[in-house]
């Protein structure tokens, strides 16, 4: 695994929490008007249709004579990483807001870890160990709020359940196909998965009830500019940069940094949205930093 210089993997994961950040807002606006298996759709299809030409120029090849059982884990991945997490994540989102699902995101890097270290034989170690417990806490003391419960009990409960499993299946998408992703080239990687998540979409659309009126919000006015912005920098840019962190450093590590995307979301709402930024949130961010660079140089 050729490594363009040192901490490139770090750098791209802390690269994707920062394009993650502007992600968030984007869809959150998107998803105001969209429903959660068109937005995903749409991004999912617009990465993809991205990705040709930057393959092209790059010189990848769609297909590299790989067994069809390594294609096949890609897709699947796709499937449950991308068509899957992504639309409860998206419906999620829209129940219990942005705030406290970036208490819930705090699981995703312990299920990355967690799972690395089960079925990949990674370690961390103390140091980084310890940026990322920091890391969590951060996230944790920047999105607990007082006065937390104004949702209904039913909905906050399941909202925060849904929002636990998108994180699990992201993990589990990622582990894996840590492997492959280590030994082929990062966009065709990246194509694949999109594959997977392309058509277990369709699929599940295939069966809906109510397709049509779903695909319909796509074309709401107020939320196109939102929808086609995040794809471009929270579907195309942000799979590039998170596999790429995945590919050239350890899952661990990767998804740790991945996680600081929560801190940028706060800084980058009180810059876009007038969102506040307390003196509890400043103090999250300054422990985030502290994690990453733990995690990064420990």
């Amino acid at each position: 695994m050729n490594i363009p210089f040192p901490y490139f993997g770090e750098s791209l994961s802390l690269l994707t929490a920062i394009l993650w950040g502007f992600g968030v807002i984007l869809f959150k606006k998107s998803g105001e008007r969209t429903a959660p298996i068109a937005l995903n759709l749409f991004k999912n299809s617009v990465a993809f249709l991205l990705l040709i030409p930057t393959m092209l120029l790059l010189g990848t090849p769609f297909f590299n004579g790989l067994p069809w059982r390594d294609y096949l884990l890609v897709i699947a991945s796709g499937a449950i990483g991308i068509g899957i997490a992504d639309s409860v994540f998206f419906a999620s989102l829209n129940k219990i807001g942005a705030g406290r699902m970036a208490v819930v995101e705090a699981s995703y890097s312990p299920f990355v870890i967690y799972l690395s270290f089960l079925f990949l034989g990674e370690r961390l170690n103390s140091f980084q160990t310890l940026g990322a417990g920091i890391i969590v806490m951060a996230i944790l003391v920047a999105t607990v709020e007082r006065h937390a419960h104004t949702l209904e009990r039913k909905t906050f409960v399941w909202g925060v359940f849904w929002a636990i499993v998108s994180n699990f299946l992201m993990a589990v998408g990622l582990v894996m196909i840590k492997e492959i992703l280590e030994e082929q080239p990062l966009l065709w990687v990246v194509e694949w998965r999109l594959v997977g998540g392309i058509a277990v979409l369709l699929l599940v659309l295939l069966f809906h009830p109510n397709r049509a009126r779903v695909l319909r919000t796509l074309r709401l006015q107020g939320s196109r500019r939102y929808t086609i912005l995040g794809s471009i920098v929270g579907a195309y840019l942000v799979l590039i940069t998170w596999l790429g962190g995945m590919k050239y450093t350890t899952a661990s590590a990767a998804s740790a940094l991945n996680q600081t995307s929560t801190i940028f979301t706060f800084l980058l709402a009180g810059l876009f949205l007038s969102e506040p930024l307390t003196g509890r949130r400043w103090i999250a961010i300054l422990l985030a930093v502290g994690g990453a660079l733990l995690v990064t140089f420990g």
